[in-house]
Order: C-alpha cells, then structure tokens, then sequence
C-alpha cells in the first residue's frame, strides 16, 4: 500500500499543478512561478508520504547534496541535448532562422520543473524504489524504464519508436543517475536541464509535444533515426548513443559504491535504506 499512497500523493500534485498551470495561459512569468512551486510542493508532498509510510527518514530529497545535484545533473541534461544538437546541425538537420522569445522560454522552464520533478518522484523515487527492494536493481531498471517510455505514448506525436527511445536514453540513465547517489536531485536535474534545452533554448519538439518556441527559431529536417521525426530529437539514434555512454558511467560509480542490489538480496533488501558510498 505505501507504493499506492505515494503515487497517488505525487499524482495529486501534479494533477492540481498541470491545472494551475493550464490558468495561467499565456502569462510565462505567472506559469514559471506556479512550475516551480509545483516542483517544490510535490518534493515536499513525497516526503511527507514517505515518512508517514515508511517511518524513516527520507534520505533521497535531502537538503545535503540538493544544490549541486540539482546544479550538475541539470548542466549535465542541458550539454547532452546540445550534443545532439550540434550532431544535428552538422548534418544540417537542425537550422535556426533567428531569435525566438525570452518570455516563451520563461514560461518552458516553469512547466519543465513541474514535469521533471513530478516524473522522476513517481518513476525514481516511489516505483524504482520500491520495485528495486522486491527484484533487484536489474530487474526494478528494465522494468521501470519501459514503463516510463510506454508512459510517453500518450502524448500527441507519440511513437512505438519514441517511446522505446525514451525507455532507453531516459529510463536507463535517470534510474542509473539515481542508483548512483541513492538520491533524486541529480535525475530530477538531468531530467530538468534536458527538457529546457529541448524546448525552452533549441525550441525543438518534446517527447511528442509541440511545445512554445524558446530562445531560438529553429526547424528540423531529414530522416527519422537521425531527427526523431515528430516526435523530437529524443527519437535520434544520437540520444539513444550519447545518453546509454552516461548511463554506463553511472552503472559503473554505482557497481564502486556497492549500489547495486542483486536479486538474491532483494527479498530482504530495505529500498529506503542507503547504501555505502
């Protein structure tokens, strides 16, 4: 039942935060106030829930090692997307046109808070989790990272393709950032820095989402593997490359760490335990 009540406190934010956000139309600066403070409320949501289910403390969204994190993981997110980009351009797959709008951008980073850190506590932080002290990180990995690409299957542009490409690039390097560092703030920064240079700098297409135009005027064209097609760069056999590479590296700290929980442990594993670093 814990995996039931914390996804349905998580959900309940996001839910109230996606129709705050729907009210604030047009209005960036109102709809980058209202992403962040749906971020903040679903962290503080979660731990709540976590504590009054599982009695401990809730060592993942603490304070210690919040900011850089945040600050590396989203550096991190936003250089991986830029990579692909620059891929892109050299192929002339990826042309700007001129300047976009600040205040497009303004009103992306706000909704991007909102959808990574609401993300990453239900996928990360309840489902991998838990799942993980039930299986074993391997299992709780593979399992997880399809759902979150299935998960993506419902928005406009949605492909099989795109959505297995998320369940690769996005699921297996978030879930590994967090088995990582036993903590959410540097998927939630990966995940956040990804989705702002996707939409709010490069002004691309979103897992789908034809999002508002950021900083740049800019277009993509060429074939599927290679853009993503509608669906977004996300589709690229380059952030399928580029982000497996840091999800390897993240394996390997975790293997150094003693993170990683086998199977034969599992049935006794305490996931809200941390682990040795």
């Amino acid at each position: 039942m814990r995996l039931v009540w914390q996804l349905v406190a998580v959900l309940a934010v996001s839910f109230l935060g996606s129709q705050a956000l729907a009210l604030a139309g047009d209005n960036p600066w109102l709809a980058l106030v209202v992403g962040f403070a749906t971020a903040v409320l679903a962290v503080l949501v979660y731990a709540w829930v976590v504590r009054r289910t599982e009695h401990r403390d809730v060592v993942e969204v603490s304070r210690e090692g919040a900011v850089s994190g945040l600050g590396w993981g989203t550096l991190l997110g936003v250089g991986l997307f830029a990579l692909v980009i620059v891929n892109l351009a050299f192929l002339g797959s990826y042309t700007v046109h001129g300047l976009g709008t600040v205040t497009g951008a303004v009103g992306l980073v706000g909704f991007m808070a909102a959808v990574a850190v609401s993300e990453e506590l239900m996928f990360r932080g309840v489902l991998f989790r838990i799942i993980e002290g039930w299986t074993g990180t391997w299992i709780a990995l593979t399992a997880t990272s399809l759902l979150f690409g299935l998960a993506h299957l419902i928005n406009p542009n949605a492909s099989l393709w795109g959505a297995l490409a998320i369940a690769v690039e996005a699921g297996g390097m978030l879930t590994a950032a967090y088995v990582a560092t036993r903590k959410l703030w540097v998927p939630i920064g990966l995940h956040l820095g990804w989705n702002i240079a996707g939409s709010a700098i490069f002004s691309t297409e979103v897992s789908g989402n034809n999002t508002p135009q950021g900083l740049l005027d800019a277009s993509t064209s060429g074939p599927m593997l290679i853009t993503g097609g509608e669906f977004g760069p996300e589709g690229s056999v380059y952030s399928i490359v580029f982000c497996v590479a840091v999800a390897a590296v993240f394996i390997r700290m975790a293997y150094r760490r003693g993170h990683i929980v086998p199977l034969r442990r599992s049935a006794r594993a305490d996931a809200a335990v941390t682990l040795p670093r």
